[in-house]
């Protein structure tokens, strides 16, 4: 059976639209990085400016990381066993509903990582989201599933965002001279892996039971590789090395 390539931007407007797919930035900072800083001002810099910034080690940085990784590759995986059963040869009903809660944990785990490593608040909002944002989501994404080009606009969006953390300065000239033509580029190649995802996700369903099995399996197979590229993208970058901002 063929697919017709989907649209990331098409997916992404859906799945910004769920309930669960918002992570409190200042929240989640503050709940991971309690037991591991002393002293509340360092928490409260790392709110306002970025965990490097305020001093966090990357080791620590790194060790959180790896527990969000696990954490939402746990929970994307038993619920994508439960929705996998049954299917039969009516799987592409609900293959939009399977697709989009994947990518909601995606979105999910991208902002953990993105705070982490000292990126600023994404600002979603299910009634609407800007073309910047839609863009470094894309780029984001981009690097997760493997797409070419897409490191080397993460590397372009971390200078602007490790040259203005203190002054909160916007970044929208970067956004259309820099990441624009990128997103271009890539935003087509997101589509095309979204929807040979979606092919994988349908074609277990056919198989009752063992479809519910092998969809919590690809789920586990696919998602903890594209946190990890991410992760280790951004482990690269100065925005998440304290001695930077000394």
């Amino acid at each position: 059976m063929e697919l017709q390539n989907i649209s990331a931007e098409q997916v992404l407007s859906v799945v910004l639209k769920s309930p669960m797919v918002k992570i409190d930035r200042d929240k989640f900072l503050r709940k991971e990085l309690y037991p591991y800083c002393v002293d509340d001002s360092v928490i409260n810099d790392a709110l306002v400016y970025n965990p490097a910034y305020a001093g966090v080690k990357k080791d620590i940085i790194d060790k959180i990381a790896k527990s969000v990784i696990s954490y939402e590759t746990n929970k994307v995986t038993a619920m994508s066993f439960a929705t996998g059963i049954p299917g039969g040869l009516a799987m592409f009903a609900t293959v939009p509903a399977d697709i989009t809660q994947y990518f909601v944990f995606m979105l999910r785990i991208m902002q953990k990582l993105a705070y982490l490593y000292g990126f600023e608040d994404f600002g979603l909002s299910e009634d609407e989201i800007s073309d910047d944002t839609l863009n470094q989501l894309l780029v984001f994404l981009g690097v997760m599933m493997g797409v070419q080009g897409a490191n080397a606009a993460v590397k372009a969006l971390a200078e602007v965002a490790t040259n203005n953390v203190a002054k909160k300065l916007a970044q929208k000239a970067l956004m259309k001279t820099a990441i624009y033509p990128i997103v271009k580029k890539i935003a087509p190649k997101i589509g095309i892996r979204m929807t040979k995802q979606i092919f994988a996700n349908g074609v277990s369903k056919v198989v009752p039971v063992i479809g519910g099995v092998i969809t919590g399996g690809l789920s586990f197979i696919t998602f903890k590789p594209c946190a990890y590229r991410l992760k280790n993208s951004f482990g690269e970058l100065p925005i998440c090395d304290p001695d930077n901002y000394k």
